[in-house]
């Protein structure tokens, strides 16, 4: 069974209609959102499971709040998991908490 999963990664400038793939495998059919902040992560995650996907992984750009936006908006209905960077190098050195929460 081809397993239905997606990735959003926050960018300030993203939108989200534009800035949104499909790659779809023999095994997996992975939706790629970039999302202009945590807010709109959240908006994107529930429209995602939504629509079937079961695991959401987030980019570093995420920090712990942001993370726990994501998993509290989906209460289970996916698993939400992270790459992570304390700090990211997209975000001089910062962490996505530090601009995009608020």
């Amino acid at each position: 069974m081809k397993v239905n999963a997606a990735f959003i990664f926050v960018a300030p400038e993203a939108d989200r209609t534009a800035h949104r793939s499909v790659v779809d495998t023999p095994v997996v059919r992975l939706t790629v959102v970039g999302v202009k902040d945590y807010e709109e992560a959240r908006e994107v995650a529930l429209e995602l499971v939504e629509q079937g996907i079961v695991a959401i992984e987030l980019c570093a750009g995420f920090g712990h709040e942001g993370t726990a936006i994501v998993a509290r908006a989906v209460k289970g209905r996916a698993a939400v998991g992270v790459v992570r960077f304390d700090s990211h190098p997209g975000f001089d050195f910062r962490s996505g908490d530090a601009l995009f929460q608020r």
